[in-house]
């Protein structure tokens, strides 16, 4: 395996967790009928769940975040290596 391939795999798995974890938080939110769905934009938590689903759905964000920006940086590497041949 290539190395802008290794990149390519590294980042598809960051989405493909990405992915999973948010359906995961819908699919806990939509099972409560207090938390409404997709409400990031809420002025004030209600209650306790309500921060703490805004919690999880931040530590998602940071989590894909990052791994974003490391198959990023890997992507970099690699097309520069590329480059220098």
């Amino acid at each position: 395996m290539d190395a802008a391939t290794a990149a390519k795999d590294r980042v598809d798995r960051a989405l493909a967790l990405l992915e999973r974890r948010l359906l995961d938080l819908k699919s806990r939110a939509a099972g409560s009928s207090r938390v409404p769905d997709d409400d990031l934009f809420a002025p004030q938590p209600s209650s306790e769940t309500d921060r703490a689903r805004i919690h999880e759905l931040e530590a998602a964000g940071r989590d894909a975040a990052e791994a974003l920006s490391r198959a990023a940086d890997a992507i970099r590497e690699t097309l520069s290596e590329q480059e220098t041949r």
